[in-house]
């Protein structure tokens, strides 16, 4: 992939940031998660590629835009092969309710690089290039938590893990406090949780817990890029999800995808702050336009690129 593909697919979350942040507050996650999707399906039009998107809205039948299987891009013939994975709103409730942490994010691969995720449960744990290798989804919290201590070189009570609040995972919390170990609970966004845990100025270490599939592909995307390790395995809820899987080419229950291979070959992520959080900061409105907070990763290189933008609504109207 083009590495300036990488500069060029950021201006796709900040429209989506954009148009949903504009909405922040206001109490209707659907109208915000709405409006962050036709902002970024208006502005995949820009992109010179065959974009194809695997990880997305829905299914056709339940999604009009930004479907599993769309095509986006400027298709020419000539332009590359990419798949797509993307959430144009993470944290609907987030924004809806102006609670921090929402984020518009998209992630990129050649064609076949992503795993097409069913939309469905995913057990997962992530860590920072500093504790790779650390990590096992075999062994217990406890095993883990010790493992990543001895890596970093500190106790365990000196971690952070982050863990959704969720009734799922009163057992998880309860084992990491007995530990020792700290515990940051998000309400939503497990994959700005996961993407943290690869910046030491975050203050996360691990990302524990059950979180959406999909969201774990795109994560697994920014954790290559940064030389982060993580570990993911599907948990079907009903005999609905897992026949899909089944249909989609995933039939071991049990296997466990490391990063490499829920995003493998390059990749590439891009993300932009819609409310204010520890990974990224929110759209700041002001009289002629607003300031966005982005970051862009290239696994090839590994560069991480934070990109601070001035949009002026007189020149450019959104």
């Amino acid at each position: 992939m083009d590495r300036n593909l990488a500069l060029e697919v950021v201006r796709v979350t900040e429209m989506a940031a954009i148009a949903s942040a504009r909405l922040m507050g206001t109490g209707n996650k659907n109208e915000s998660d709405q409006a962050a999707v036709d902002a970024m399906r208006k502005a995949f039009d820009s992109l010179n590629i065959d974009g194809t998107v695997v990880i997305g809205e829905g299914e056709r039948d339940e999604a009009p835009m930004l479907y599993i299987g769309e095509r986006v891009g400027r298709n020419n013939g000539s332009n590359p092969a990419i798949d797509i994975a993307l959430d144009p709103l993470e944290g609907t409730n987030l924004c809806a309710y102006g609670r921090p942490g929402a984020i518009s994010v998209v992630a990129l691969a050649n064609r076949g690089g992503l795993l097409n995720a069913p939309d469905t449960y995913m057990e997962k744990i992530a860590v920072g290039p500093r504790a790779r290798g650390a990590i096992d989804l075999d062994k217990t919290p406890t095993q883990n938590l010790q493992a990543i201590a001895k890596a970093l070189e500190r106790g365990v009570s000196e971690l952070t893990v982050v863990i959704l609040d969720r009734d799922r995972h009163v057992e998880l919390i309860k084992e990491v406090r007995m530990a020792g170990a700290r515990i940051r609970l998000i309400e939503d966004g497990d994959v700005a949780g996961g993407v943290s845990t690869c910046f030491e100025t975050s203050g996360v270490d691990v990302l524990m817990g059950t979180g959406g599939a999909p969201e774990g592909v795109i994560t697994a995307a920014a954790i290559r890029s940064c030389d982060g390790d993580m570990q993911g395995r599907l948990k079907w809820r009903n005999d609905d999800e897992r026949a899909r899987a089944v249909k989609m080419g995933i039939t071991d229950p049990n296997r466990i995808y490391t990063a490499d291979q829920l995003a493998s070959g390059e990749v590439m992520f891009a993300a932009t702050g819609v409310t204010s959080g520890d990974f990224l900061r929110g759209v700041r409105f002001f009289s002629s336009g607003c300031e966005t907070h982005s970051v862009i990763m290239r696994s090839k290189t590994g560069t991480v690129r934070h990109v601070t933008a001035i949009h002026r609504f007189d020149k450019k109207p959104m």
